[in-house]
């Protein structure tokens, strides 16, 4: 079959990476795309979140499944469209994708089934805000309620940093609308990790565990980023801590979704912060990570298109999804200034070197000029390993982004270090 995927960044490079190798996929088309895709997969002029133009396209060119990368065009009801239109979109509705538009939604719902997570605060105005400022111990954390592109949460030391990233947010609008409602939230104090699962309305199948690095800086300082590298699978989830996951999080979720009517399809992203031996909520995603999509991808064996449809078509408890024993170790490579800002245009060197058979290099904001390949965004490239063992798979992709370079690249240099 014809397959679009909507998006044009790293999450969406390796998707296809991995699409291509199924014997279901016939053609592949991106939706823009990038310079990287574009060695995969046509690209197409079309902004992720044009839905009246994708829905043609997918009814002109016979596009027997659509997947869609980014949360943009899943919160403004792209899957509604195309199943309106009778064809296959994998992702959440428009009403559960509000499990990632809104904060509060979330919040809502995982204090209704007593699902584990930290205390909250909804608040409307930055007055009502202030209000509170007394009533939580610090760190504080504020959240933005709406999309924010992975820029909208800060981590406040005192009080002052609260009043000042409420205004911000509040008053400066420096998140647009995202920020006419904000969540504060108590800080907790653990070890992240994240929970994928594949859901099709019924049953909810956990994937493979890995772990991501927010912050700009080696030893998790800076500021928070969309992500500056991954790893799976993380020691942290052995298999008491899974089943406890299992147990605690991810069945009273599946059940809470029955119980209020919520027929939710695609990918639940779960971040969970670990207390103590304590799993909680930090909070819900409604597609694929980036970049933990990256090293999931090398590590699952089954065929993603046919797990895919599976949750379309509500079968997913027909398909077996199996993941491979090796690790892998993603290293994001940014622009300078990310991510407060991003510096594009600069050429990128390196790309067409020799590597292992064990590296993928990953595009995550490229462009392809008269000059060669160039960066196009904050988060520019993932040099992805897969080895025997963690500290393999690390050494691996450190080597093969050594081969690689841009004018005022930075990258963190403790991904998967585990003894850091």
């Amino acid at each position: 079959m014809n397959i679009l995927v909507v998006g044009g960044g790293g999450r969406e490079h390796a998707l296809i990476e991995k699409i291509k190798e199924s014997e279901l996929c016939e053609k592949i088309y991106c939706a823009p795309g990038n310079a990287g895709i574009a060695k995969v997969a046509e690209c197409l002029p079309i902004a992720a979140t044009d839905i009246d133009a994708l829905v043609n396209f997918a009814r002109e060119n016979q596009i027997g499944l659509t997947v869609v990368g980014p949360e943009a065009p899943l919160v403004a009801g792209i899957v509604d469209r195309f199943e309106a239109e009778g064809m296959k979109a994998f992702g959440p509705s428009r009403e559960c994708a509000q499990f990632e538009g809104s904060k509060a939604y979330t919040k809502k719902f995982l204090q209704k089934h007593n699902i584990p997570t930290a205390q909250y605060k909804e608040v409307h105005s930055f007055d009502e805000a202030v209000s509170y400022l007394d009533k939580f111990s610090y760190p504080l954390v504020v959240k933005a309620d709406g999309l924010a592109a992975g820029k909208g949460v800060f981590i406040c030391p005192t009080k002052e940093d609260a009043y000042n990233s409420l205004d911000e947010v509040m008053n400066k609008k420096s998140l647009g609308d995202s920020g006419n409602v904000v969540v504060l939230e108590e800080y907790l104090d653990g070890v992240e990790t994240s929970a994928l699962c594949f859901v099709d309305g019924k049953t909810l199948v956990p994937m493979t565990s890995s772990k991501d690095y927010k912050r700009i800086f080696d030893n998790d300082m800076g500021d928070n980023t969309g992500g500056m590298g991954t790893f799976s699978p993380n020691p942290m989830v052995d298999e008491a801590m899974a089943e406890k996951i299992e147990k605690t999080i991810l069945s009273p979720i599946m059940k809470g979704f029955l119980e209020d009517g919520i027929s939710f399809k695609g990918v639940l992203y779960v971040g969970l912060m670990i207390c103590a031996g304590v799993p909680k909520v930090l909070e819900f995603n409604v597609r694929f990570g980036d970049p933990e999509t990256q090293v999931l991808m090398l590590r699952l064996e089954s065929d993603l298109v046919r797990i895919m449809l599976s949750c379309c078509d509500g079968l997913l408890a027909t398909q077996e999804v199996l993941w491979k024993k090796e690790s892998a170790v993603c290293v994001v490579m940014a622009s300078e200034g990310y991510p407060a800002t991003s510096h594009k245009g600069d050429v990128i060197d390196g790309l067409d070197s020799m590597f292992e058979d064990n590296i993928k290099v990953i595009h995550a904001a490229t462009k392809l000029t008269d000059d060669g390949i160039v960066t196009d965004g904050g988060r520019v490239l993932n040099v992805c390993a897969l080895a025997g063992t963690l500290e393999e798979a690390r050494e691996d992709a450190y080597a093969a982004l050594g081969k690689i370079s841009f004018n005022g690249m930075q990258y963190r240099k403790d991904i998967a270090k585990l003894d850091k």
